[in-house]
């Protein structure tokens, strides 16, 4: 196995070679992936045409697998522990734009962290790319751990302690979208999150960020916004930002707990197939304080 930065600059995404993803692993064969994802964030696996069952397999290695709820309330084409990033529908046809699934999927063009607004955190995010347009649809992923360790100390000792306000509902504002399956405000309410977590497995601290992220809490709103604003703004640049232009058969995984991400536009006619599972973050301690100071 072969694993190696994708640049001499990014310390954060590796691409992985020399291992063939549609067969069983063994133990010291994850240990190695697992390692190198602990180290780097983001992993690039390339040529790997998986099935759903073999996609499924790889996933739970990392542990427990998320369910995705139906939010927009549209028969869905994939079985619910799988996350459809596609611009088809239930029976594989290409959807309208004025789909109101297609609007909800506007959503993901946003800087975002998946399931922050959940109780229980993503712990990792795996990509299986099915079909792509001819150009256009890349994913842009950013380094939190990198933005933080950037920020003067002044700043970081602002940060220490604060707890932001995540929802589904925000984010989806932001994008446009308001037709929600009349059942998630009860399923997903707003949750607290730290803008500022350590992970051990690292040894690294990371912002916590996402268009999810509606206010701080114990703050005034808009002020709690404008802070927001500031650090997506300063942990997007460029320097932070790792772009990836996908080819059928790559598979990416990537740290939601330390990274954002955003789909980039295409053109809504040309299909567009991947496939995500997601993974629950239940073994990192998480003590969130219910507090916090103004």
């Amino acid at each position: 196995m072969e694993i190696k930065p994708k640049n001499p600059d990014s310390e954060f995404v590796a691409e992985v070679n020399g291992v063939d993803l549609t067969r069983p692993l063994s133990d010291d064969e994850f240990a190695t992936i697992d390692a190198s994802f602990k180290r780097y964030a983001v992993l690039v696996f390339p040529g790997q045409p998986l099935t759903d069952e073999q996609q499924l397999a790889f996933s739970k290695r990392f542990g427990a697998l998320e369910t995705a709820p139906n939010y927009a309330g549209k028969k869905l084409r994939l079985r619910n522990e799988f996350t459809d990033i596609s611009n088809l529908d239930h029976q594989g046809r290409v959807l309208d734009p004025s789909d109101r699934l297609t609007k909800y999927n506007l959503g993901n063009q946003l800087w975002h962290t998946d399931s922050s607004f959940k109780a229980t955190r993503s712990k990792c995010s795996l990509l299986s790319a099915r079909e792509v347009p001819p150009s256009g649809g890349e994913t842009q992923y950013a380094d939190m751990r990198a933005a933080y360790d950037a920020l003067p100390e002044e700043r970081k000792r602002e940060l220490d302690g604060l707890v932001a306000e995540h929802s589904i509902a925000t984010s989806r504002k932001k994008s446009g979208f308001s037709e929600f399956n009349e059942n998630i405000a009860t399923q997903l309410p707003p949750v607290p999150q730290r803008l500022v977590d350590h992970y051990p497995d690292s040894g690294r601290s990371s912002l916590y960020l996402a268009s999810h992220a509606s206010h701080i809490i114990g703050w005034p709103v808009e002020k709690g916004r404008a802070l927001l604003e500031e650090l997506m703004e300063f942990a997007t640049q460029e320097r932070f930002v790792y772009t990836h232009d996908w080819a059928v058969g790559d598979l990416v995984v990537w740290d939601n707990r330390c990274t954002m991400h955003r789909g980039r536009p295409y053109d809504l006619a040309q299909r567009r197939v991947l496939h995500r599972t997601t993974v629950s973050d239940t073994e990192t301690p998480f003590d969130r304080p219910t507090v916090v100071r103004a």
